[in-house]
């Protein structure tokens, strides 16, 4: 019997959406927070960042409402040059770190991590590095229910081998966006729809106006990139864009590719295709429907994959362009985020940390990762074939190869 995923956006907002879980049960470490340090970067470029406030005056915003414009938060993330005296950037900022930090999220208990106290490896301000040239872009999605930074681990990894990487908060979805006046929207507008939808039956209908949302910030974001401050736009390459995401990250990413051909690779952490709670093969995409003739990924978690996940195996049968599905052996749904670096420093118990991000060596899950997604953007974007993507290959073992 075909084993059943929960990797929708409806999973995904319905667990961001949790109440508090009684610290007992979660077995919370007594004494100070944890403060994390993300792992480092492997690649040769020191990085750069700077976040920026967006407002789409073409767009009311379908959350808010009119007379509201749609606003977002976005994050870019460069190779940099003269770093020295610029901060490192936090993982979050303070505003929303205390909303990420309020209830618990992925098995972490209020109280257990220092989110504010966090740090990336990324220098706030520094000059863009121009030595490279104009430089492939990538965008990422974060999941349905998760901050723009939760995919950092794989952001930093990227900057630091020479891209430049667009981090998009879907505002009022995060769970919290701060903007520079200091203020932080939140998702409750979104959990009351999500409650309406429950008691009407109309969940299909909400997931389709998630994604839509979701697919008209990164159109909107791919419009602002010629004119990217911070001296930005003279170091990005409009015609090599590329894209990722996790959960409904990842649905953004292959949807998005769909809909705008500036997108021309993508890759789809663990993310289904289909407006359902569970997928069953009804309610598909236009992407699953008809799949994409431009190279795409599918990275999926233990069990998921091409020929279990139906919008899989339906985006996989109607595609025509080049396409691997690969398997993290011994993962699950969020060890594609932040938190397969992030909680086995929590100190939380090890059948806590295993039920959030599975039995894979997070180390080595994360190692993994970074090879595969750099592998695959490196061939699409910058015509440097390394050929990891083959076939399996003996310095990965955890990551199988689906046909």
């Amino acid at each position: 019997m075909r084993r059943r995923s929960v990797l929708t956006m409806a999973a995904g907002l319905a667990a961001a959406s949790m109440a508090p879980v009684p610290v007992a049960a979660q077995g919370r470490p007594t004494g100070a927070r944890a403060r994390v340090r993300l792992p480092v970067p492997s690649g040769p470029h020191e990085i750069g960042t700077v976040p920026l406030h967006l407002v789409d005056r073409s767009r009311p915003d379908p959350w808010a409402g009119p007379p509201a414009y749609r606003e977002l938060m976005v994050s870019v993330w460069y190779p940099a040059v003269r770093t020295g005296g610029h901060q490192i950037a936090p993982h979050m900022e303070p505003g929303a770190a205390e909303r990420f930090g309020a209830v618990t999220r992925h098995r972490i208990p209020p109280g257990t991590v220092d989110w504010a106290a966090t740090r990336t490896h990324a220098r706030q301000g520094a000059p863009a590095d121009p030595r490279g040239g104009r430089r492939p872009v990538v965008l990422y999605s974060p999941g349905a229910g998760d901050p723009r930074t939760w995919g950092t681990v794989l952001v930093e990894e990227l900057a630091s081998r020479g891209y430049v990487v667009v981090t998009i908060d879907h505002t009022y979805e995060s769970p919290g966006v701060q903007f520079p006046d200091g203020s932080v929207r939140n998702n409750d507008r979104l959990f009351e729809e999500i409650a309406q939808a429950e008691q009407n039956g109309t969940f299909p209908a909400l997931l389709r106006k998630v994604l839509g949302a979701r697919i008209g910030d990164t159109r909107f974001v791919l419009d602002r990139l010629p004119t990217l401050p911070h001296g930005l736009s003279g170091v990005v390459d409009l015609d090599r864009i590329g894209m990722f995401g996790q959960s409904g990250g990842g649905f953004t990413a292959a949807q998005g590719m769909y809909e705008d051909r500036r997108i021309r690779a993508g890759i789809d952490l663990d993310g289904t295709l289909e407006f359902n709670r569970e997928p069953d093969g009804t309610n598909l995409s236009p992407v699953a429907v008809h799949g994409l003739r431009r190279p795409f990924m599918l990275m999926g978690r233990q069990g998921s994959d091409h020929t279990t996940e139906p919008s899989w195996k339906a985006f996989w049968s109607h595609s025509t362009g080049w396409r691997r599905d690969l398997t993290l052996r011994g993962s699950k749904h969020q060890t594609y985020t932040d938190l397969a670096a992030i909680m086995p420093r929590t100190g939380l118990p090890r059948n806590v940390v295993e039920d959030a991000i599975g039995t894979t060596d997070p180390a080595r899950a994360v190692a993994a990762q970074r090879a595969y997604v750099t592998s695959f953007f490196d061939r699409w974007l910058r015509h440097r074939d390394d050929h990891l993507l083959d076939g399996p290959s003996p310095r990965y073992p955890e990551l199988a190869f689906v046909d």
